[in-house]
Protein backbone atom coordinates (compact mmCIF):
# COMPACT_ATOMS: atom_id res chain seq x y z
CA UNK A 1 0.00 0.00 0.00
CA UNK A 2 1.47 3.36 -1.05
CA UNK A 3 2.12 5.70 1.85
CA UNK A 4 2.88 9.42 1.92
CA UNK A 5 3.87 11.75 4.75
CA UNK A 6 3.06 15.40 4.12
CA UNK A 7 3.78 18.40 6.32
CA UNK A 8 0.57 20.46 6.17
CA UNK A 9 0.32 24.20 6.85
CA UNK A 10 4.07 24.25 6.22
CA UNK A 11 6.35 26.38 4.04
CA UNK A 12 8.94 23.56 4.00
CA UNK A 13 9.54 20.14 5.55
CA UNK A 14 9.89 19.91 9.34
CA UNK A 15 7.31 22.68 9.79
CA UNK A 16 3.53 22.51 10.11
CA UNK A 17 1.75 19.29 11.00
CA UNK A 18 2.79 15.93 9.52
CA UNK A 19 0.04 13.60 8.35
CA UNK A 20 0.20 10.10 6.94
CA UNK A 21 -1.85 9.57 3.78
CA UNK A 22 -2.95 6.29 2.19
CA UNK A 23 -4.88 6.55 -1.10
CA UNK A 24 -6.35 3.08 -1.69
CA UNK A 25 -8.32 1.28 -4.38
CA UNK A 26 -10.65 -0.25 -1.81
CA UNK A 27 -11.18 -0.15 1.95
CA UNK A 28 -9.23 -2.30 4.34
CA UNK A 29 -10.65 -3.23 7.75
CA UNK A 30 -11.08 -0.65 10.51
CA UNK A 31 -8.80 -2.75 12.68
CA UNK A 32 -5.95 -2.61 10.16
CA UNK A 33 -6.41 1.13 9.61
CA UNK A 34 -6.20 1.67 13.36
CA UNK A 35 -3.07 -0.49 13.61
CA UNK A 36 -1.45 1.43 10.73
CA UNK A 37 -2.21 4.72 12.52
CA UNK A 38 -0.65 3.38 15.72
CA UNK A 39 2.41 2.11 13.83
CA UNK A 40 2.83 5.44 11.99
CA UNK A 41 2.59 7.25 15.34
CA UNK A 42 1.61 10.57 13.74
CA UNK A 43 -1.25 12.66 15.08
CA UNK A 44 -3.34 11.57 12.06
CA UNK A 45 -3.25 8.99 9.29
CA UNK A 46 -5.80 9.63 6.54
CA UNK A 47 -7.29 6.88 4.38
CA UNK A 48 -8.98 7.78 1.09
CA UNK A 49 -10.82 5.72 -1.52
CA UNK A 50 -12.24 7.16 -4.72
CA UNK A 51 -16.01 6.73 -4.98
CA UNK A 52 -18.38 7.22 -7.91
CA UNK A 53 -18.22 11.01 -7.54
CA UNK A 54 -16.10 12.06 -4.57
CA UNK A 55 -13.26 10.58 -2.59
CA UNK A 56 -14.30 9.01 0.69
CA UNK A 57 -12.01 10.03 3.55
CA UNK A 58 -11.47 8.81 7.11
CA UNK A 59 -9.00 9.91 9.78
CA UNK A 60 -7.36 7.79 12.48
CA UNK A 61 -5.26 8.96 15.42
CA UNK A 62 -3.17 6.50 17.46
CA UNK A 63 -6.04 6.66 19.95
CA UNK A 64 -8.94 6.07 17.57
CA UNK A 65 -10.95 7.38 14.61
CA UNK A 66 -12.10 11.01 14.74
CA UNK A 67 -14.86 12.92 12.97
CA UNK A 68 -12.87 15.85 11.57
CA UNK A 69 -9.25 16.65 10.78
CA UNK A 70 -8.06 19.68 8.84
CA UNK A 71 -4.35 19.11 8.32
CA UNK A 72 -4.77 15.51 7.17
CA UNK A 73 -7.48 16.61 4.72
CA UNK A 74 -5.10 19.21 3.29
CA UNK A 75 -2.35 16.58 3.13
CA UNK A 76 -4.64 14.11 1.32
CA UNK A 77 -5.66 16.75 -1.23
CA UNK A 78 -1.98 17.60 -1.76
CA UNK A 79 -1.16 13.93 -2.46
CA UNK A 80 -4.09 13.39 -4.84
CA UNK A 81 -3.51 16.65 -6.75
CA UNK A 82 0.25 16.11 -7.09
CA UNK A 83 0.63 12.34 -7.41
CA UNK A 84 -2.70 10.66 -8.24
CA UNK A 85 -4.89 12.98 -10.33
CA UNK A 86 -2.64 15.88 -11.25
CA UNK A 87 -5.27 17.64 -13.33
CA UNK A 88 -7.55 18.30 -10.34
CA UNK A 89 -7.87 21.80 -8.88
CA UNK A 90 -10.82 20.94 -6.59
CA UNK A 91 -11.51 17.79 -4.60
CA UNK A 92 -14.59 16.92 -2.58
CA UNK A 93 -14.35 14.40 0.24
CA UNK A 94 -17.27 12.49 1.76
CA UNK A 95 -16.57 12.29 5.50
CA UNK A 96 -18.18 11.83 8.90
CA UNK A 97 -18.51 15.65 8.95
CA UNK A 98 -20.26 15.86 5.58
CA UNK A 99 -18.79 16.93 2.25
CA UNK A 100 -15.48 18.78 2.64
CA UNK A 101 -13.96 20.67 -0.30
CA UNK A 102 -10.33 21.54 -0.95
CA UNK A 103 -9.46 24.08 -3.65
CA UNK A 104 -5.95 24.52 -4.99
CA UNK A 105 -4.91 28.14 -5.52
CA UNK A 106 -1.31 28.20 -6.79
CA UNK A 107 0.69 26.78 -3.86
CA UNK A 108 -2.12 27.22 -1.33
CA UNK A 109 -4.68 24.54 -0.50
CA UNK A 110 -7.92 26.00 0.83
CA UNK A 111 -10.14 23.88 3.06
CA UNK A 112 -13.88 24.55 3.04
CA UNK A 113 -15.18 23.28 6.39
CA UNK A 114 -18.28 23.67 8.58
CA UNK A 115 -18.05 26.23 11.41
CA UNK A 116 -18.23 24.95 14.97
CA UNK A 117 -20.06 27.19 17.47
CA UNK A 118 -18.61 27.62 20.95
CA UNK A 119 -20.64 27.95 24.14
CA UNK A 120 -19.23 29.79 27.14
CA UNK A 121 -18.88 27.62 30.24
CA UNK A 122 -17.77 28.29 33.84
CA UNK A 123 -14.10 27.92 34.71
CA UNK A 124 -13.39 25.18 37.23
CA UNK A 125 -10.49 24.68 39.61
CA UNK A 126 -9.76 21.42 37.81
CA UNK A 127 -9.30 23.32 34.52
CA UNK A 128 -7.02 25.92 36.13
CA UNK A 129 -4.97 23.21 37.82
CA UNK A 130 -4.53 21.23 34.58
CA UNK A 131 -3.52 24.30 32.56
CA UNK A 132 -1.26 25.77 35.22
CA UNK A 133 -2.75 29.22 34.59
CA UNK A 134 -6.08 31.02 34.92
CA UNK A 135 -7.72 31.73 31.54
CA UNK A 136 -9.81 34.83 30.87
CA UNK A 137 -12.70 32.77 29.46
CA UNK A 138 -13.66 29.13 28.85
CA UNK A 139 -15.80 27.73 26.02
CA UNK A 140 -16.88 24.30 24.83
CA UNK A 141 -17.46 22.94 21.34
CA UNK A 142 -16.06 19.52 20.43
CA UNK A 143 -13.04 20.70 22.41
CA UNK A 144 -12.44 22.93 25.39
CA UNK A 145 -11.37 26.42 24.28
CA UNK A 146 -9.55 28.66 26.75
CA UNK A 147 -8.80 32.31 26.00
CA UNK A 148 -5.55 33.50 27.57
CA UNK A 149 -4.45 37.07 28.20
CA UNK A 150 -1.64 37.29 25.63
CA UNK A 151 0.32 35.58 22.87
CA UNK A 152 3.16 35.12 25.35
CA UNK A 153 0.85 33.29 27.75
CA UNK A 154 -0.11 30.87 24.97
CA UNK A 155 3.50 30.36 23.89
CA UNK A 156 4.82 29.80 27.42
CA UNK A 157 2.00 27.54 28.63
CA UNK A 158 3.19 24.25 30.10
CA UNK A 159 0.08 22.23 30.98
CA UNK A 160 -0.05 18.94 32.85
CA UNK A 161 -1.08 16.47 30.12
CA UNK A 162 -2.20 13.78 32.56
CA UNK A 163 -4.53 16.32 34.19
CA UNK A 164 -5.78 17.57 30.80
CA UNK A 165 -6.67 13.98 29.98
CA UNK A 166 -8.81 13.79 33.13
CA UNK A 167 -10.94 16.84 32.29
CA UNK A 168 -14.51 15.57 31.82
CA UNK A 169 -15.40 18.11 29.14
CA UNK A 170 -14.20 18.18 25.53
CA UNK A 171 -12.13 15.94 23.30
CA UNK A 172 -9.13 18.29 23.02
CA UNK A 173 -7.93 21.41 24.82
CA UNK A 174 -7.31 24.55 22.76
CA UNK A 175 -5.70 27.70 24.15
CA UNK A 176 -5.82 30.93 22.17
CA UNK A 177 -5.18 34.66 22.39
CA UNK A 178 -5.09 37.76 20.23
CA UNK A 179 -1.81 37.78 18.34
CA UNK A 180 0.96 40.35 18.07
CA UNK A 181 1.90 39.82 14.40
CA UNK A 182 -1.08 37.58 13.57
CA UNK A 183 -4.79 38.11 14.18
CA UNK A 184 -4.84 35.28 16.71
CA UNK A 185 -2.60 32.49 17.94
CA UNK A 186 -3.32 29.10 19.45
CA UNK A 187 -2.02 25.75 20.66
CA UNK A 188 -3.88 22.42 20.67
CA UNK A 189 -3.57 19.47 23.06
CA UNK A 190 -5.19 16.04 22.62
CA UNK A 191 -3.91 13.72 25.36
CA UNK A 192 -7.23 11.83 25.25
CA UNK A 193 -6.20 10.76 21.71
CA UNK A 194 -2.61 9.96 22.77
CA UNK A 195 -1.41 13.21 21.11
CA UNK A 196 -0.07 15.59 23.73
CA UNK A 197 0.32 18.58 21.39
CA UNK A 198 -0.98 18.77 17.83
CA UNK A 199 1.45 21.01 15.86
CA UNK A 200 -1.22 22.63 13.63
CA UNK A 201 -4.87 21.70 14.12
CA UNK A 202 -7.28 22.54 11.29
CA UNK A 203 -10.36 21.13 13.03
CA UNK A 204 -9.71 23.36 16.06
CA UNK A 205 -9.86 26.36 13.71
CA UNK A 206 -13.43 25.43 12.78
CA UNK A 207 -14.20 26.78 16.25
CA UNK A 208 -11.43 29.39 16.48
CA UNK A 209 -12.22 31.17 13.20
CA UNK A 210 -15.88 32.02 13.96
CA UNK A 211 -14.92 32.82 17.56
CA UNK A 212 -12.23 35.34 16.62
CA UNK A 213 -14.19 36.68 13.65
CA UNK A 214 -16.85 37.76 16.14
CA UNK A 215 -14.32 39.07 18.68
CA UNK A 216 -12.23 40.98 16.15
CA UNK A 217 -15.08 41.92 13.78
CA UNK A 218 -13.07 40.56 10.85
CA UNK A 219 -14.00 38.06 8.14
CA UNK A 220 -10.44 37.41 6.93
CA UNK A 221 -7.66 36.62 9.39
CA UNK A 222 -4.18 35.14 9.48
CA UNK A 223 -3.64 32.70 12.34
CA UNK A 224 -0.52 31.13 13.75
CA UNK A 225 -0.25 27.97 15.80
CA UNK A 226 2.57 28.34 18.30
CA UNK A 227 3.79 24.76 18.57
CA UNK A 228 7.50 23.99 18.29
CA UNK A 229 7.03 23.26 14.57
CA UNK A 230 4.66 26.17 14.01
CA UNK A 231 2.15 26.71 11.21
CA UNK A 232 0.29 29.53 9.47
CA UNK A 233 -3.37 29.42 8.39
CA UNK A 234 -5.07 31.96 6.11
CA UNK A 235 -8.64 32.02 7.39
CA UNK A 236 -12.00 33.30 6.16
CA UNK A 237 -15.28 33.23 8.02
CA UNK A 238 -18.23 32.96 5.66
CA UNK A 239 -21.79 32.65 6.92
CA UNK A 240 -22.10 28.88 6.89
CA UNK A 241 -18.50 27.87 6.18
CA UNK A 242 -14.99 28.29 7.50
CA UNK A 243 -12.14 28.48 5.01
CA UNK A 244 -8.54 27.77 5.94
CA UNK A 245 -5.67 27.82 3.46
CA UNK A 246 -2.10 26.70 3.85
CA UNK A 247 0.88 25.30 2.00
CA UNK A 248 2.22 21.77 2.19
CA UNK A 249 5.52 19.96 1.74
CA UNK A 250 6.14 16.32 0.87
CA UNK A 251 8.40 14.51 3.33
CA UNK A 252 8.13 10.85 2.34
CA UNK A 253 6.77 8.36 -0.18
CA UNK A 254 6.99 4.70 0.76
CA UNK A 255 5.21 1.36 0.86
CA UNK A 256 3.32 -0.16 3.78
CA UNK A 257 3.40 -3.95 3.95
CA UNK A 258 0.43 -5.34 5.86
CA UNK A 259 0.56 -8.96 4.65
Amino acid sequence: MKYYVVDAFAEKVFEGNPAGVCVMNEWISDDIMQKVAIENNLSETAFAVKGAENYKLRWFTPGGEINLCGHATLATAFVIMNYVEKQLKTIQFDTMSGVLTVNRKDDLYELDFPPVPSKEIPLTEQMIDALGTTPIEAYLNRDLLFVLESEEAVKNLSPDFSKLEQLPEGLGVIVSAKGNDYDFVSRAFFPKLKVNEDPVCGSAHCGLVPFWAEKLKKREMVARQLSNRGGTLFCKHEDTRVKMAGKAALYLIGDINIG
